[in-house]
């Protein structure tokens, strides 16, 4: 059986707790706007300065520009449904490998929130596109070629199993995931960004 207060008592703490519930959320509901208004401040200035922090990044040129060319990626030994990594100074960006050079990645892309048209929004990502995208917020997940998601850096494979101490999913449900999601989606340094694509897409059970 469980056990509890005897039911006169509860029923007197009911009551009281039922009295004091207007008072209550009185006083609790211009404070609780007011903090939401303040947790979304203080989200939004550490997005800034996260921002700032990396602008040499976002600066350093755009994918599939100059540095692309110049690398070659072992696209053979990549693994459909595999995580791919490329380190940078102060960040790492990640994708998922969908087999025959495409890789599904979250990007930053300000011309997603200006036109419709695909023709102009599938050319990759010019550093300018990327950096107002951050800045406002509105990024997609798209599929580009493992040269162009990589831009000439080296690329780390399922690197972020071993970061997370984490088993991954399936490959091939990985890969599913990844494919389900593509398209426009909100954009936030902090809470909704590539890592957090792959994180969802590799190792969060349903």
């Amino acid at each position: 059986m469980a056990s509890g207060p005897a039911p006169s008592t509860a029923i007197k703490a009911s009551a009281k707790a039922q009295s004091r519930a207007p008072r209550a959320a009185l006083r609790s509901g211009p404070t609780s706007r007011m903090k939401n208004a303040m947790l979304e401040a203080v989200s939004l200035v550490l997005e800034k300065l996260l921002f700032m922090s990396n602008f040499k990044f976002f600066s350093s040129g755009a994918p599939g520009e100059d540095k692309a060319g110049n690398t070659l990626y072992e696209i053979n030994s990549f693994l459909r449904g595999d995580v791919l990594e490329v380190p940078r100074t102060h960040l790492t960006h990640y994708g998922i490998y969908l087999g025959d050079n495409r890789v599904a990645h979250m990007m930053p892309d300000i011309l997603l929130a200006l036109t419709e048209d695909r023709g102009l929004t599938q050319k990759v990502v010019s550093n300018k596109r990327l950096i107002l995208g951050v800045i406002c917020r509105v990024a997609s997940i798209r599929v580009d070629t493992v040269e162009d998601f990589a831009y000439g850096a080296e690329i780390l494979v399922n690197h972020l199993d071993r970061s997370l101490k984490k088993k991954a999913l399936l490959n091939e449900e990985v890969a599913q995931r990844a494919e389900k999601l593509l398209g426009i989606t909100p954009y936030s340094l902090l809470w909704n960004n590539c890592e957090h694509f792959v994180t969802y897409c590799s190792f969060v059970r349903m």
